[in-house]
Parts: structure tokens; sequence; C-alpha cells
């Protein structure tokens, strides 16, 4: 894994398959998903702050604390995207600590590499890795991380597995996702922006495909309890599940038992 400083942050493509793991991977889902961002990549960012009302900086913000991360830590951020979620962990860690920033989907990397080359804090390292074959090796990170990413892997269990495996016993693991309120009074409100409000913005400044499927991944996502009992059977102990805007965001984190 090469590092990079702060003037020279660069993307570097990795081997997508670690040498102990050759299972065969891939299927539609995966297809669609790596194809619709790629399509989307050039105004992901614009539309991640009209559609959120610029929220999601603050909730990725919150993550962060509930992380606990520390000066000089080495973090890994999977699903990076843009590297939104490696910009704040960098801040976190300054200029002693170490970020890994991966995502499948290249134009998506490659969208970022000017932000996080201003970024403040440690550096960072943007990849191109999948979530659900990690090419890193077992019990390195401290705190492993994933933003708005985790309902789009095609097997959600192998992915949290890996983000697992890449930390050391007591590391943390923090996933944060949308999720179904659950006050059943505001779930008509929150479907009808979702369902309605959503779409047709994302068409107006993107593709309105891109953000049709944001609202269905959402409705088939495991719920909160179900995501909690995938972080236990991987591994992970003190689960601790934290919800944000009325619970249409939750926070999970877990640590890696000894």
């Amino acid at each position: 894994m090469a590092t990079t400083s702060r003037s020279d942050i660069h993307l570097e493509p990795l081997s997508e398959s670690p040498p102990d793991q050759a299972a065969p991977f891939g299927g539609e889902k995966e297809r669609y998903v790596k194809q619709m961002f790629a399509d989307i990549a050039g105004r992901y960012d614009l539309l991640n702050s009209v559609l959120s009302f610029n929220q999601h900086k603050s909730w990725r913000q919150k993550a962060v604390r509930i992380a606990r991360v520390l000066a000089g830590e080495t973090c890994l951020d999977v699903c990076t995207g843009t590297g939104d979620f490696a910009v704040e962990l960098a801040a976190a860690t300054g200029i002693g600590g170490r970020v890994v920033a991966s995502d499948f989907c290249e134009p998506m990397v490659r969208s970022g590499l000017d932000k996080v080359a201003r970024a403040r804090g440690g550096p960072i390292s943007m990849m191109v890795a999948n979530a659900e074959r990690l090419p890193y090796p077992s019990d390195k990170f401290d705190v492993c991380t994933v933003g708005f990413g985790i309902r789009n892997v095609a097997n959600i269990e192998r992915a949290v597995s890996e983000m697992t495996r890449v930390v050391h016993p007591g590391g943390r693991v923090i996933i944060l996702e949308f999720n179904r309120p659950k006050k059943v009074w505001y779930k008509p409100l929150v479907d009808f922006y979702l369902f309605n409000i959503l779409p047709r913005i994302g068409g107006l400044l993107s593709k309105q495909e891109a953000y049709s499927y944001l609202p269905e991944s959402m409705k088939q996502f495991v719920s909160r309890e179900e995501l909690s009992a995938i972080m236990s059977r991987s591994g992970l102990q003190e689960i601790q599940v934290h919800d944000l805007n009325l619970g249409t965001v939750c926070i999970h984190r877990g640590i890696k038992a000894a």
C-alpha cells in the first residue's frame, strides 16, 4: 500500500481479490450500481448537499465523534465515493494519522481527488477496491467506516465481515446509513419526499434513474435490528445504534472482539 503526501494525492488501482479470498463475486446488482455511480459522479457532491439540505456533512462529523477517532490513528473508509467521510476522518486523525479511502467505482474516486487534496489533517490515499473483498491485511486499522454505501453492496454480510477483519481487536466499525423512521406519523412525509420530490430533483440536476434507485434501496435495506445482528455475527460487540434526523439516518458502532 503506497503512502501519499498531501501534495501527492493520487488514485491507486488495486487488485480486488486479496490472496486468501478467491471466491467468485459480481452479479447484476454490483454491475448496475457501479455503472449508476459512474454516470452521476460529476454531480454527486452537488446532489448530496441539495437533497440532504446540506445535513450530510454534520451526519459524518457525528459518526466520527461516535467512532472516537483519535489523533495519530489509521482509518479505512470503504464505499467512499468522492471521499467526504475520509476528509472528516483525516481532520480527526491529524497530520500524524493516516486515512485510506476506497471505492469500487473509479469515476467516483477520481471525482473526489481535488477535494481530498485540499483537505486538512493527515494524508489520504484514494484507492479502487471492493468492500466485499478488501485488499488490506487483517487487524491493520484502528477504525473502519462506511457512509451511505453499505446498502449498495451485493452482500451486506460479506462487506461487514471484511470491515471487521481489517480492524485490529478493539478497533471500531462504523456504519452510517439511511433507514426507516420509527415514528409512524413521520413515515408518510418521508415517503412523499423520497418517492416524489427526490427523484424529480435528481432528474433535473443529474440522472433520474439513480435518484429513483435511492428510495427503493432504502425501502429494501435491512432494519436497525437486522444490521446489528449482522455486525454481531461478524465478530463485533458492544453494538450501539444512534438515530439522527428523526430516524431516517442511523449510525451503528461495533467494537471488534479480542
